[in-house]
């Protein structure tokens, strides 16, 4: 009986040595999920405001975006900026020009450049910055938008993380006209679409959730 228990305990003894004792799953872990939210405000008197929630996992985000107050039925691109030089906030309506219009290229010392479009199909990198046609177009004033595993690059989706990243919402219908037209002038990002499409409309920086 006494040899038996030796036995037992040096077999114990050396599972130890070899690290592989048990444990249960989860147990020592650290979730590399990290949840954050931007309470999105009205930019341009659009009284576009809302919500955008955005999970990062590994180079993945999982986001979803509910915005009310804006021009119904018209595309509205949305994004998250970063830039490693911004300070990574949202600018204000004393940002703005002369014209008191404020563009998204005023906007980017304070959030940098886009990282990450939120399209509704396709494409969701930078590249896609102006795919109007791929962004929601706000039936009835709302964005409902959610969709999963949006895949970026490491750094930036650990930028975002770190509370770094702010959401940006385009599109405003200066002169109430129910489109977008040319009466506020053309956009500073394709000379081709009118001010009205590219224009700052409401912007929020993700901060992760406590």
């Amino acid at each position: 009986m006494t040899k038996i228990r030796t036995r037992t305990a040096l077999a114990a003894a050396a599972v130890v040595g070899l690290g592989l004792i048990a444990v249960p799953a989860g147990v020592g872990a650290k979730s590399n999920k990290t949840t954050l939210h931007a309470h999105l405000t009205s930019l341009n008197n659009s009284g576009a405001n809302g919500m955008a929630t955005v999970t990062v996992t590994g180079n993945k985000l999982d986001a979803s975006i509910d915005v009310t107050g804006l021009l119904a039925d018209a595309p509205h691109a949305a994004h998250i900026h970063f830039g490693a030089t911004a300070t990574h906030e949202c600018p204000t309506q004393a940002n703005a020009g002369l014209d008191n219009q404020l563009a998204t290229l005023e906007g980017l010392p304070f959030y940098g450049p886009v990282v990450v479009s939120f399209t509704t199909s396709g494409d969701t990198s930078p590249a896609s910055v102006l795919a109007i046609t791929r962004y929601s177009t706000a039936p009835g004033g709302v964005i409902d938008y959610n969709r999963n595993s949006i895949k970026t690059q490491r750094a930036v989706a650990k930028a975002i993380a770190a509370g770094e990243g702010v959401v940006v919402i385009h599109g405003v219908d200066y002169n109430n006209s129910l489109g977008y037209d040319f009466g506020a002038g053309v956009s500073d990002l394709d000379p081709s679409l009118p001010a009205e499409a590219t224009d700052l409309a409401a912007c929020g920086v993700l901060v992760p959730k406590p």
